[in-house]
């Protein structure tokens, strides 16, 4: 068996397409069973939301796996537009654009740069016009570690706003333990706090 079809040994490309895959699957599955409310509404003081993360993720996946690497997608993000008069665009849900318009979004992104992955390979050329000019010209393996970083860290984002939300926590929460269990938890960590407060 090759190495590129053996699960237990898969190639490099193959491993970051999966990690990358599993990343992303935690991003979304952070707004399942909420309203459209839920998912919207600003959880931190700086806006953050979690279709806004979505909405994010999908953006800079369509700029690094596209044209950075000579593979537009033809997917049209009007708030790309420098005439766009919605600031900060990229990184909320306008009342008008729907969930379920931007999780197609977001799926769409990901076949793309798979594609991209696949088929240019991860030692091809890239682009990154918006990075320093001393950075700029690096390689598709470079964006796949990067957009891994990068959605990771979006995907721990989103397990705190949901727990926020409605408390459910990350993945493993109730492979940790139930609710009492949590409860006096939390109670442990509150009191070692409070043993250092002022």
């Amino acid at each position: 068996m090759s190495q590129e079809t053996d699960i237990s040994h898969p190639s490099q490309t193959e491993l970051l397409l999966r990690y990358l895959e599993r990343e992303r699957d935690n991003l979304g599955r952070a707004l399942e069973g909420l309203s459209d409310y839920d998912v919207r509404r600003p959880m931190t003081p700086t806006g953050t939301s979690l279709l806004g993360l979505v909405k994010h993720v999908a953006g800079v996946t369509l700029g690094y796996f596209g044209d950075c690497v000579g593979r537009p997608s033809g997917i049209d993000l009007p708030w790309d537009d420098e005439e766009s008069s919605v600031q900060n665009g990229d990184m909320w849900a306008t009342a008008d654009e729907t969930r379920a318009e931007l999780l197609d979004l977001y799926a769409r992104a990901w076949v793309h740069a798979d594609e991209s992955v696949r088929s240019l390979g991860l030692d091809a050329p890239a682009t990154v016009p918006w990075w320093p000019e001393e950075r700029r010209e690096t390689t598709l393996g470079y964006l796949t570690v990067h957009m891994l970083a990068e959605i990771a860290h979006h995907a721990g984002h989103a397990d705190i706003l949901r727990e926020e939300i409605d408390g459910r926590g990350g993945r493993d929460q109730a492979e940790v333990g139930d609710a009492e269990w949590w409860e006096a938890y939390v109670a442990r960590v509150q009191a070692a706090a409070d043993a250092h407060r002022d």
